[in-house]
């Protein structure tokens, strides 16, 4: 959504980053195309004159005048002004001290009220919770029956007596679905709201009536990040008229300019408390203003990729590959593939990369990403027996012409994946040398050329591994005062201690195994 945005700001930094002394001017006509890219985005007027003019004083003060390096002052103070307009610390819910806390949804009808009931639902199952979703939107069609296949996926309870399309009482049902939680032991109580096309006084009188009778500890505004000044309009509306406590962004994965996202937070005075991000349920998560402003800044969001990856990967997945590494263990196809799997299910690849500072800058390479191939990786893998899986030096030309036809691909992906997983096996062996665990070192350990080896008769040679010859005697460590390294004092040796050898025969021995 503020890829247009990011791409104007990061245009505008690089024209200031050469420069190592900034004149006042350079600061009028940075912060002038600032303002033109924010408007750019939609971000409401107001807001964006309270930003520059935040911006400007500070600019213009010794904060940047004195620094060794202004136009990196410069983004430190646009990231930090940024982060105030999106709300500064990160606001979480605010729960009930006696059980059960009561969330009420309000907004327009096609925000995405219900399917973000379900995501919150779900998020808050996976806190720890105990929620009950209450379908409370009698008005639009069949909005019962959707929020019953919601709440079926997410694996959440559904309160629904009144079957809905026009039928029933909300004020009734949302206020019997409170004693309904106590009787049932749930903690949370989320009830999802009628919604119009329009702001009209029939649904503010609803939202009213059914605020008053459940005294909810939160009155959350559902967004569409996608409609635009419209949406911050609706959100003064319903602040004025019903009183929000919080705002959650729907459609934060869309293509419009998100100026609304940035204005929100500014016009009605209450924070951003969730956004989502997708689809699926799972893409719904706290909004931190400052990950969000990074990424606006195309300087990424490393704290919210490592919670995805600790969140995809399983705690019992980690322990077994932290073991192997100990252990000093083969990197398997089986473990390449268990990666592949957590790697999917934090989300599209692209997503995943644009959270990477610098990625910004590779935004046509990232979109040219196909997600299918981790697809295809994984067909490939499970179309391996076993045996293959756990050691590919088993896999010749017959077994991958088998394991082509029975993925579906040509014999030359599956190459393509061996080369990839050989590089892999090859990291993962210098990772662990690098920390001093066993079987690392990057490669295989380098054999001595005086190993223990076979003549042609399948005899053993005369010579001891370790480059001892057959019948000498084992040296001290060390040589005089036991230093490592020095040659050994040979005077203290006796000579009943050096049995007979023949030399020659020695000799000709050797030179006949080489």
């Amino acid at each position: 959504m503020f890829d247009a945005l990011s791409e104007r700001l990061s245009g505008i930094f690089e024209s200031i980053r050469g420069k190592g002394r900034l004149t006042e001017a350079d600061i009028d006509a940075t912060a002038r195309e600032i303002r033109l890219a924010l408007l750019e985005a939609d971000v409401a007027l107001p807001v964006v004159r309270t930003f520059i003019a935040q911006v400007k004083e500070r600019c213009k003060g010794a904060e940047v005048s004195k620094a060794l390096n202004p136009a990196q002052q410069i983004i430190k103070v646009v990231n930090e002004e940024l982060v105030g307009i999106l709300g500064g610390e990160t606001r979480r819910l605010n729960y009930a001290k006696n059980a059960p806390t009561v969330i009420m949804l309000a907004g327009l009808q096609g925000a995405g009220k219900t399917t973000l009931a379900g995501k919150l639902a779900k998020w808050l199952k996976g806190d720890g919770h105990s929620p009950l979703l209450v379908a409370a939107d009698l008005q639009r069609p069949n909005a019962v029956g959707q929020l019953q296949i919601i709440g079926e996926r997410a694996g959440v309870t559904v309160y629904a007596p009144e079957p809905g399309s026009g039928i029933g009482d909300p004020v009734k049902v949302a206020t019997d679905s409170i004693a309904e939680a106590k009787q049932t032991g749930r903690d949370v109580v989320i009830i999802d709201t009628a919604g119009r096309l329009g702001i009209d006084e029939e649904m503010m009188q609803q939202a009213r009536d059914i605020r008053e009778a459940t005294s909810p500890d939160e009155v959350v505004f559902v967004i569409d990040a996608m409609v635009g000044q419209d949406a911050v309009n609706t959100a003064e509306a319903f602040r004025d008229g019903v009183g929000i406590t919080g705002v959650v962004l729907s459609k934060l994965d869309g293509d419009a300019r998100g100026g609304a996202a940035l204005s929100v937070r500014h016009v009605t005075g209450q924070p951003i408390l969730f956004a989502s991000t997708g689809e699926k349920l799972e893409d719904f998560d706290v909004f931190h203003p400052d990950r969000m402003a990074s990424r606006i800044l195309g300087m990424g969001d490393m704290l919210t990729l490592i919670e995805q990856a600790e969140a995809a990967f399983e705690d019992e997945q980690k322990e077994e590959m932290t073991q192997k590494l100990l252990d000093g263990e083969d990197f398997t196809l089986e473990d390449f593939l268990d990666q592949m799997q957590a790697i999917r299910k934090m989300g599209p690849i692209g997503n995943i990369l644009k959270m990477m500072p610098g990625m910004g800058q590779m935004k046509d390479q990232i979109e040219s990403i196909d997600d299918k191939q981790i697809d295809r990786t994984t067909a490939i893998i499970r179309s391996m027996t076993p045996d293959e899986r756990r050691n590919s030096k088993l896999i010749n030309g017959s077994r991958r012409l088998r394991i082509a036809n029975g993925s579906g691909v040509t014999v030359s992906e599956v190459n393509q994946l061996l080369t990839r997983f050989k590089d892999a096996q090859k990291m993962m062996r210098q990772m662990t040398g690098s920390m001093g665990l066993p079987g690392g070192g990057g490669g295989k350990a380098t054999k001595s050329p005086y190993s223990k080896r076979k003549g042609k008769k399948g005899k053993k040679k005369v010579v001891r591994r370790g480059g001892r010859p057959t019948g000498m005697p084992q040296l001290p460590a060390g040589g005089q005062g036991g230093m490592p390294g020095q040659m050994p004092d040979l005077s203290q040796l006796n000579q009943a201690d050096l049995p007979d050898i023949d030399i020659e025969e020695f000799m000709k021995q050797q030179k006949k195994n080489d």
